[in-house]
Parts: structure tokens; sequence; C-alpha cells
């Protein structure tokens, strides 16, 4: 379980199961437990691992496993997974049972569909708290509050209840722990406050670069917030980080599902200025940013390039850190905003990352094209007499104030063995009453076809789309818009009853 609310928290599974066991005449011999651990992978259930190894060594003295439900397994966003190791159990003789839910695990064809759909839905419950949690988190840091990392150099946690007044301060790995606890960052001992308005004049005022500061620093004794000596890289995000003249901001980065980590466009940002009291100006932080850019600003492209060419053959790799801690070449920060990204960077000097980064140019893409298919549709409706309300903020369209629909366009990804996958994304916050699935074709240049799927089935809807699905799928699958007019055409009758 990774939360102690209802009846999820491994108190209440576990008397349940001891229930179960007591009114099926069965004894409890050993029990697999992972306390506060995400269902999302199995890399942190340390219990769920010790069960599988125990059953497949043939070290396990019971002949039945006793599971809650089968969410139990974890809330994969493969079902498959899931399934995989509950295989594993029966394979080795041993019977799985399921003490909460409604049906027997017997085999039976019932008992197989109903475990995929709840697998699935298990999946989805994950996906849909993930995109509540993030527009929580959006508007908490739009009111001015704090969401997650260290506060930095020179700022420190602060908790709130839920009336905005101080409960103090938070240390190091410390977190809130009551629901309508509050954090915000303030400055922190004002000896650090002084060390950063120092590296602000030092760079301004005398004109010394990061390597320079860092090394007076170090020469003082000072150290990092994390007891670490001062690099160039650590003072360059002193100088560069918003947050020193009082702005939230969110979401530069993201992690959605365990999955890795994605650099978003500033346009993506979530955004709050003066969310608290800052430690230098507004003034000083500008014209840092215009001593950052002017350092860049003297080199055309070519010279930028070859500077990082040349880095990578010395280095033998490129990253945004490698970068900032030369003395001798503009900051990653200059590369972005020269290139529009270190991935367009990367592919103009040729060289290609250990990740493969080119989804983001592709997503990018995808968000221009968005709006015109999204204007095709609008056409479409009106087209057939029908009234169309479009929400600004959410693209959300209203179709004769009686039914909704949402747009999501599904890139496609080549596998290895070069078949082709769609992932549909819904947008389960909007809860739209149909979801117009647009599949992009191998290039992600043009519509292949569109899957048009109502509410009640997203909770069901396989986590990716291949070429050839089965019948019930693809039975919602189009090959043109045209069938939106039969959706909203008005049709006169010719008697009222």
């Amino acid at each position: 379980m990774s939360t102690d609310h209802q009846r999820y928290s491994t108190t209440n599974q576990s008397e349940a199961i001891h229930s179960y066991a007591a009114s099926h005449g069965l004894a409890v011999v050993r029990t697999y437990t992972d306390d506060g651990k995400s269902g999302l992978d199995i890399g942190g259930r340390d219990a769920l691992r010790r069960l599988l190894e125990d059953v497949q060594s043939g070290r396990a003295n019971f002949r039945v496993i006793l599971v809650y439900d089968i969410s139990r397994w974890g809330r994969f966003q493969n079902a498959d997974e899931a399934a995989h190791y509950e295989y594993l159990c029966t394979k080795a003789g041993i019977r799985v049972i399921y003490c909460a839910e409604p049906f027997e695990n017997d085999g039976s064809s019932l008992a197989t569909i109903v475990k995929n759909v709840k697998r699935a839905m298990a999946g989805e419950y994950s996906r849909e708290l993930s995109t509540k949690v993030f527009a929580g988190q959006c508007r908490l840091v739009r009111l001015g509050f704090h969401q997650g990392g260290s506060a930095g150099y020179g700022l420190r946690r602060v908790l709130l209840n839920e009336h905005r007044a101080s409960k103090g301060e938070l240390g190091f790995g410390e977190h809130k722990s009551i629901q309508t606890d509050r954090v915000v960052l303030a400055p922190g001992p004002q000896g650090e406050i002084d060390t950063v308005q120092r590296i602000y004049r030092d760079f301004v005022d005398l004109g010394m670069n990061e390597r320079e500061i860092a090394n007076a620093l170090n020469a003082e004794g000072l150290s990092t917030d994390m007891a670490r000596p001062w690099t160039r890289g650590t003072v360059h995000q002193v100088l560069t980080n918003e947050k020193y003249v009082g702005n939230n901001l969110y979401n530069r980065t993201s992690t959605k599902l365990r999955r890795r980590t994605v650099r978003n466009a500033p346009e993506h940002w979530i955004r709050c200025e003066g969310a608290f009291q800052g430690i230098v100006s507004v003034s000083l932080f500008q014209r840092v940013r215009e001593i950052v850019e002017q350092r860049s600003r003297r080199l055309d492209d070519a010279q930028m390039l070859a500077m990082l060419r040349t880095l990578l053959d010395r280095a033998g790799a490129l990253s945004g850190l490698i970068i900032d801690e030369q003395d001798d070449m503009p900051s990653s920060t200059a590369y972005q905003n020269r290139f529009g990204g270190l991935v367009r960077v990367y592919e103009l000097i040729g060289y290609t990352p250990e990740r493969d980064y080119r989804y983001l140019a592709i997503n990018r893409a995808l968000r221009a094209w968005h709006p015109q298919v999204l204007a095709e549709i609008v056409e479409r409706f009106e087209g057939v007499g029908a009234e169309v309300k479009r929400d600004a903020g959410t693209d959300l369209l209203t179709i004769n104030d009686e039914w909704t629909a949402s747009v999501v366009v599904a890139r496609c990804q080549a596998t290895a063995a070069g078949s082709l996958r769609w992932k549909v994304r819904f947008d389960t916050v909007l809860s739209p009453d149909v979801t117009l699935a647009v599949r992009m074709d191998r290039s992600n240049s043009l519509a292949k076809d569109y899957y048009l799927i109502p509410r009640l089935d997203t909770g069901a809807w396989p986590r990716r789309l291949g070429e050839d699905n089965s019948a019930i799928i693809d039975s919602y699958r189009f090959e043109t818009l045209d069938v939106l007019g039969k959706l909203a055409e008005r049709v006169s009758l010719k008697e009222v009853a």
C-alpha cells in the first residue's frame, strides 16, 4: 500500500485476509507486506519479490496465496505484468485466491475476463490519480506554495497550517504530515543570504565569472547547502534560478508514473511571480541574465557549435551540467535560448545522447498541429447545424449543450521489431462524454484514422493500440471524420408523441 487510507491500509487488508482464512479453514503461515510502497512498479516491492522467489525456488511452505484484491499485485501500467506474477504462482502449483473479489478465481473464462478488466482499471486508476495530483500541484504553485525539492542555498522551507500561520522550518529530509498543511519558501540564515547577494555583486560589479566566485567561496571554507564544495555549475544555478527573486517555478521537468524524466519547454512551466520574499532584487537578477546572454551573443551560431563539438571530443558526452562546468564557453541556458533546446543543438553537431529525445520534437510538432484538427472537427459539427462551444483553457467541446467531447492526439511509435504502437491519453480530469483519439501515421505528420471512445469504456481501454486490435476495440475506429456529422446532426420529426 502507498497510503494509509480506507480499506487499503495494510491493517485492514490483514484483518480481511485472516477473517477469510478462518472462515474457510485455512491457516496463515506467512505474510508478505510492502508498507508504504508504490504499486506502479516492482522495484521497491521487496516483499513481493521475496514471495515470487520463494514460490519459484520451491521454498514456499504453503499451498494457497491469499490476496486482498487484484489491484494489490500492483497498479502496473502494463496489465500483463500483474497477470505474469499470478501465472508464476499458479505454474508452481500454488493457488491464488482474492478475498475481497466477488468472483471465484477458478480459471474460467468469466474469471479471466474480469481479472483482465480489473487489472486495466488498476492501471487507469494510477493514471487518473496522477493527472489529478498534477493539476492540484499546479494550482498550489500558482497560489505560492512550494511543491517538492530542496529549498536551495540561502532559502528554507517553512511549514504553514490551514490558516497560513507558520509552524516552523522543515529540516533537511523532513516533510509535512498533515494534509491541510502547506510549505512555502522563505529567506534562510543571514549568513547564507549575504553569500547569495555577494555572488550576484561579484558577478555584476566585479566582473568575476562563476569559476572565480566558486574558488573564492571554497578558499573561505564555505560550502553549498548539500555540504559540498562550490563549482562553476552550482554558482551558475544560483545566478540563474528565479527563486532568488521570490518566484515559484514548477514543471520544468516531469517524471510521471515512474517513467523517464522529461525536460519541458518553457511555455509549459507553471509560474507564480512574487510568491515569497526574494533575496536579490529583480533588477539585479535581470542584469545577471543580460550578462549571461551577452556572453553568447558575441559568438555566432557556428562558433558556439564548434565549441560544443570540441567539448564533446574532450569529454566524450554532453549534458547541461557538463556544459555549465566549462569556463571558456556559454552556459547550457545560452545554448537552449539560441537554438531552441539542447536536443536541437545535439542534432546540429551530430551527437546522439544515450537517451533518445526525438520524441520531444515530435511532441512539439503534434502540439502545433492539434489546433488544426480541433478546428476541422468544429467545422464538421457546425456543418450539420450543430452548436459548438469551445473552452479556451481546456479545448473541451460542448455540442448542442447536450454532450462534451475531447480531442487527443496519439503519437505513433515504432518498436524494436518495427511494429507500430499508439498510446491514447484520456483527459480524465475533464471527463468528456466522448473522446476522439486521432492516431497519427508512421511519420507523425498526418492522421491515420480516428477512434470514438465513450467515457463508459475509457477505464478498460488497452494501454497501447497496435496496427490491428481486437474486433471490439477496432469497432470504435473510423477512417474519416464523417461520423461526427451523424453524432451531432439534428433530425426533423413529422410528429411528436
